[in-house]
């Protein structure tokens, strides 16, 4: 356990109910000025193994709640994500960088809203009517798969772990979560809030450390049923070609854009406000442009708008 900026934030792995420590930790500073925030545990197999164990024995209970009484733990995890919604964006702030103004009024109440929105998709799904021939009935089931595997970056941890913590969980499937080593605080903050909400011990566990330790024993493992990467197109091939061996199906979305591209006669006031937003967050967003492109015959005035 460690404090930043005045939040006690665990620094062990979550495996069921129990804060484990590992024999290494690797440090976490802060973008901002290199400071010191915490030592965190460094996990590997050992600990992936114990994780994935205690997801396996919370499966077929969370599994069998169904989506009404899963969704319910869920609205709750989700309420108290915005009780402590300046705690958490304190932390991630200081953890990744990211500005507090923000993370307080967008991307910690998104990630709130990301866990309710899934919870509710579980109970209220659409299935899309069978197509049934002259001798034929069709008939479409969907089971929870078992114990998801779930990876994040660093760029938005928060946000992007509910992003994959709330679909796998509504659905049924309990969860190990490693968060990136560069800023993993706010989503060791999470496995404690969802232990608060009532969720089962066991159903989100959260293992620490190096992506080519943890990540990588994760992704190997012989009882992950599901995959949920996002990253870089390395890391993203090489898991999809473990996954392939283990015919394990993945979700993965990474690194590589396209440019923003700027024509003489585009709205260029509308372009230039546009262009701006791609430098929030340091341009560490999925939706900004890798390049800008703009017709040399505006090029000088439209660099003069953006400046602005």
């Amino acid at each position: 356990m460690t404090v930043v900026a005045g939040v006690e934030v665990p620094t062990e792995h979550l495996v069921g109910d129990r804060r484990v420590a590992s024999s290494d930790t690797f440090p976490v500073r802060s973008p901002i000025d290199g400071s010191l925030l915490a030592e965190v545990a460094r996990g590997g197999a050992d600990e992936v193994d114990a994780a994935v164990a205690a997801a396996r024995e919370a499966f077929p209970a969370w599994a069998a709640l169904g989506p009404e009484g899963r969704g319910e733990l869920l609205d709750r995890l989700a309420e108290l994500v915005l009780e402590r919604v300046d705690e958490i964006a304190a932390v991630e702030t200081l953890d990744n960088g990211s500005l507090i103004v923000g993370n307080r009024r967008n991307v910690i109440p998104r990630g709130s809203r990301n866990i309710s929105f899934f919870a509710d998709w579980a109970r209220t799904r659409l299935d899309p009517p069978p197509l049934e021939g002259r001798a034929t009935v069709d008939h479409v089931r969907y089971e929870p798969a078992g114990v998801a595997a779930l990876i994040v970056p660093w760029n938005a941890p928060f946000m992007l772990g509910t992003w994959k913590v709330g679909p796998a969980l509504a659905a049924g499937n309990t969860a190990v979560l490693k968060p990136p080593e560069w800023a993993p605080l706010t989503l060791s903050l999470l496995g404690d809030l969802a232990l608060e909400a009532g969720i089962p011990p066991g159903v989100l566990n959260v293992v620490h450390g190096i992506g080519e330790e943890a990540g990588a024993a994760l992704v190997r493992h012989p009882d992950v049923a599901r995959i949920s990467f996002t990253g870089s197109t390395e890391t993203g091939s090489w898991i999809g070609s473990v996954a392939g061996a283990n015919i394990v199906p993945v979700s993965m979305e990474l690194g590589g854009k396209s440019p923003f591209v700027v024509f003489a006669d585009a709205d260029l006031a509308a372009a230039a406000r546009t262009v701006s937003r791609q430098f929030i967050n340091a341009g560490q967003v999925c939706l900004a442009g890798t390049r800008i492109l703009v017709d040399e015959r505006i090029a000088d005035e439209f660099l003069e708008m953006v400046r602005a």
